[in-house]
């Protein structure tokens, strides 16, 4: 083999390997993102540089109570109340096998995703009520909320219920401008994609969110 052909194939392979790595990395441990969105604020802002950490996807690990998640956009963002069950208030989601799962999920080619607040855990029962939000019959205490916010009812049918399983419900920490899952229902751990690990821009700003 001509010695510059090799060179270049070797050159080819060293490319190629170093983008799977990082995309695998990026996929299983963590990436960085900016924030787009008004649903945050005032803990988050647009343009925010965030680093997030997706090891608990890769273990399938529930986030906690407060922390930050991203997750995927569900298929629908808003339900009339006679279209989902009552009973299993679970946003729903397009199936993607194969080719298609890996393009959407994987290389996240026209995917869409939500940066909210986890407010309640799998069996927790939820009520939205008075502006204010109850688990299991105690008052949330949201010290990350601006003074006089108010958490409204988007739906009826989720004012009042239980958490399902592997489920979590999430809201952004500015209530009247996030869609939320207040409008489409609680998130299944397989659609959590990250936890927000730390703030790294801008500078004066760096370091943990809480």
């Amino acid at each position: 083999m001509n010695p510059k052909v090799k060179d270049a194939l070797e050159w080819v392979y060293c490319i190629i390997i170093a983008l799977v790595l990082a995309m695998l990395f990026r996929y299983f441990i963590g990436t960085p993102t900016v924030v787009k969105q008004v649903s945050m604020k005032p803990t988050l802002v647009e343009n925010d540089r965030l680093w997030l950490n997706r090891w608990g996807r890769t273990i399938k690990k529930l986030p906690g109570r407060g922390q930050i998640i991203t997750f995927e956009e569900p298929a629908k963002i808003d339900y009339a109340e006679n279209e989902l069950d009552k009973n299993n208030p679970v946003a729903q989601y397009e199936k993607r096998t194969g080719f298609q799962w890996f393009i959407h999920n994987f290389l996240e080619i026209g995917k869409r995703s939500y940066i909210k607040r986890v407010i309640a855990l799998p069996g927790e029962h939820v009520e939205i009520k008075d502006g204010k939000v109850y688990i299991n019959g105690e008052q949330l205490d949201e010290p990350y909320l601006q003074p006089g916010i108010v958490t409204d009812v988007r739906s009826n049918w989720l004012s009042d219920f239980v958490v399902p399983e592997n489920c979590v419900f999430a809201m952004g920490d500015n209530r009247p401008d996030s869609t939320d899952c207040r409008a489409f229902g609680c998130i299944p751990l397989e659609k959590i994609e990250s936890t927000v690990a730390i703030r790294i821009w801008p500078l004066n700003k760096w370091g943990p969110v809480e």
